[in-house]
């Protein structure tokens, strides 16, 4: 085999709907000298990374971890910790994310009853009322936050009311929605609510949080069964995040160095200025967008600031777009998925991507580039 030349990144700016780009105090942060997963030093970052998350989630909880992988190892954690073979769940489906939590559940054998909304529309809650009315007792009521794949954004509170009055645990999807928009753990009385560090956290991919309250975690405590998840059990990992320090696998060391960073500069900043940036520079983006004569794909009353899906103008070729604006402006914004494939581009205002000059670029790169295509 011929020596591989020296590892050469381009560079980009990251505002497809994740990941995001990361501050450079972030990257630096990754860089530092390696710990063992039980020195005392790594234990207080551990916990360091507790405080922070329960902060930015709007929660006392105390299981509030952040596990070992991706946004889509806190949805088979949030799945396979509450669910129990004949279990039965409602969940929202109006995208991608909602399908996918479906499948989750599923595989954990549980009954699934799918209430589902028009692609770019929200679940309203006359229709969890409905399905909590037709299909008798559930385990829990499940809903995406922010809907990734459209740029939806879900109301909570009412849906989480509606289930607390019959009986189930109300869990929330917040991958795309934590750090950028207001998710509110106990104002809304999520029980079981989990995200992703790549998104408006602005870490790189990586660590799901997850937070359980006192009732979701008590009915962890009470399962009848183990959960199908070794890895993901978290009946075990609390032992290692809790008081306790049982080992129970080897955790990504550098990984919580760069989320203690990335939540301590959200912290600095303030969590409602954070959130008011990624609101303020969404607008800015989405009436730039309709100045050039394009057409949001979501109303407004439930369109998420932070990841804005806008329709695909008759004539211009989606691909072609997404490639120059990569290739001449090293900007990536991601196509439509879904039924939305080839319909829509998703542009993502995600963390340190939410700034000023990266809405002008962006909207000047565009608008050059459809000129150019006529």
């Amino acid at each position: 085999m011929s020596q591989m030349k020296e590892l050469s990144i381009p560079s980009r700016i990251l505002m497809g709907p994740g990941p995001s780009d990361v501050a450079p105090a972030v990257l630096q942060a990754m860089a530092y000298p390696l710990l063992g997963h039980l020195d005392p030093a790594f234990l207080t970052i551990m916990n360091d990374n507790m405080e922070q998350l329960r902060v930015v989630f709007g929660t006392k909880n105390r299981l509030t971890v952040p596990m070992s992988g991706t946004g889509s190892a806190g949805m088979e954690t949030a799945m396979a910790n509450v669910l129990e073979p004949g279990d039965s769940i409602i969940i929202g489906v109006c995208g991608v994310f909602g399908q996918r939590m479906v499948d989750v559940a599923q595989r954990c054998g549980a009954t699934v009853h799918v209430v589902e909304a028009p692609w770019g529309e929200e679940i309203r809650a006359d229709q969890i009322r409905e399905a909590l009315d037709k299909n008798g007792p559930v385990k829990a009521v499940a809903v995406v936050h922010a809907e990734t794949s459209t740029g939806v954004w879900q109301p909570l509170a009412e849906i989480g009311r509606l289930a607390h009055e019959h009986g189930a645990l109300f869990v929330v999807d917040a991958v795309t929605s934590l750090g950028g928009i207001p998710v509110d753990v106990d104002a809304n009385e999520i029980d079981v609510c989990y995200s992703g560090t790549q998104k408006c956290i602005s870490a790189p991919p990586g660590l799901a949080p997850v937070t359980f309250n006192e009732k979701a975690a008590d009915m962890l405590r009470n399962r009848k069964t183990k959960v199908q998840s070794w890895y993901l059990d978290l009946g075990m990992i609390q032992s290692y995040w809790g008081s306790e320090r049982l080992y129970h696998h080897t955790a990504p060391i550098s990984m919580n160095y760069a989320l203690r960073e990335a939540l301590r500069l959200i912290l600095e900043e303030g969590l409602e200025n954070c959130h008011k940036r990624h609101e303020t520079m969404g607008r800015a983006l989405q009436d730039g967008l309709e100045a050039m004569g394009l057409t949001l794909t979501v109303r407004e009353e439930v369109r998420l600031p932070q990841l804005t899906t806008v329709n695909i103008l008759a004539g211009a070729d989606d691909a072609a777009v997404r490639t120059q604006l990569l290739e001449d402006f090293g900007i990536e914004i991601g196509g439509g998925l879904g039924v939305f494939k080839g319909k829509i581009w998703r542009i993502g205002l995600l963390g340190h991507s939410c700034q000023a000059k990266n809405v002008v670029l962006l909207l000047s790169a565009l608008e050059n580039i459809l000129k150019k295509q006529g």
